[in-house]
């Protein structure tokens, strides 16, 4: 009878990792070889040695490390017999790193926000004067809060139906995470995109006014550069939304149901729902800074110059060999 109870306990545990790893394994491996193109081709320009790529590169490590816990986050919401100080260290930790994440993230659209704003008062820009205090802001922080519990703000004498992360996680350190920190981040971020979008529109019709002033007698020349300036807004404007529909709206759906799931007393029927939905979230969170990286072509040169060299080698090799047969 014991062995029994103990294989119904085991066999959905088996199913709840054998889900976890397919999903998170694929996804986390991409996530760091991503960050690791990106961060040797920074390091290997001298050129973009400068405080908005430090920004940026501190933004890859940052993702780079949820990539490497990205496989342990669906665990925090699952019932797993584990000691307490067990569960402060797999909550404690993830958190810590996604935290940090997040804060880096909201300083790099910061930045390059007031480029857009003030470009005249960009290099003296307080946040490049203060660059050692500002990013130790965005590190120290998130390390804190997410320490918390380790020192007294948890839910260890408290009941522990929902496993770890009940015992660790009090409801209003989760309400206040979620709530005083995720979402005005989120929407402060999407906030200075929108704004960002808004001048460049305003811009971009103040050069359409310059070329029907300039171009009166090249006919149609000035409505063609306008259709040409009107079609690239638009693909910059459909590039954001997609990027905010595929990255940022699966996270939002993910941080209000797991609120809901970690809440809930009622965990096994709910495990599956909260394991696809903390993958994809998460996941794809952590792909706003590959798709800010990729985009730019100076961080990837270097990585795509070494490709084109070893691919030539590779051919010479071959019609060498195909020389001697």
């Amino acid at each position: 009878m014991d062995d029994l109870a103990n294989d119904s306990a085991v066999r959905p545990l088996l199913s709840e990792a054998r889900l976890i790893y397919a999903i998170t394994v694929p996804l986390s491996t991409a996530i760091i070889l991503a960050n690791l193109v990106i961060i040797v081709g920074i390091s290997c320009n001298r050129q973009l040695y400068n405080t908005p790529n430090y920004f940026f590169l501190s933004l890859l490590v940052a993702d780079l490390c949820t990539g490497v816990a990205l496989p342990f986050i669906p665990w925090m919401g699952l019932n797993r017999p584990l000691s307490f100080s067990s569960c402060l260290l797999v909550h404690i930790f993830p958190n810590f790193l996604f935290l940090a994440f997040l804060f880096n993230l909201v300083i790099v659209h910061y930045e390059r926000y007031m480029c857009i704003v003030s470009p005249l008062h960009y290099s003296s820009f307080w946040v490049h004067r203060r660059f050692p205090l500002v990013l130790l802001a965005v590190w120290a922080p998130p390390l804190l809060y997410a320490s918390l519990p380790a020192f007294g703000w948890n839910n260890r004498a408290g009941p522990g139906w929902n496993g770890c992360c009940s015992r660790v996680f009090p409801n209003a350190f989760i309400y206040l995470e979620v709530y005083g920190l995720l979402a005005p981040a989120i929407l402060s971020i999407a906030g200075m995109t929108g704004r960002v979008l808004w001048i460049t529109r305003g811009q971009m019709k103040d050069i359409c006014r310059l070329h029907r002033s300039v171009a009166t007698r090249g006919g149609g020349q000035a409505s063609e550069r306008e259709q040409r300036l009107n079609l690239r807004y638009t693909r910059c404007v459909a590039a954001v939304s997609l990027t905010f529909l595929a990255c940022w709206v699966p996270y939002i759906i993910y941080i209000h149901v797991c609120v809901a799931f970690l809440l809930s007393k009622e965990t096994r029927g709910n495990s599956t729902t909260h394991i696809v939905l903390s993958c994809t979230g998460i996941g794809s969170m952590a792909v706003v800074p590959l798709v800010l990286g990729l985009a730019n072509r100076q961080y990837t040169d270097p990585v795509r110059k070494l490709l084109h060299k070893l691919r030539g080698r590779w051919r010479r090799r071959q019609d060498s060999v195909d020389i001697a047969l």
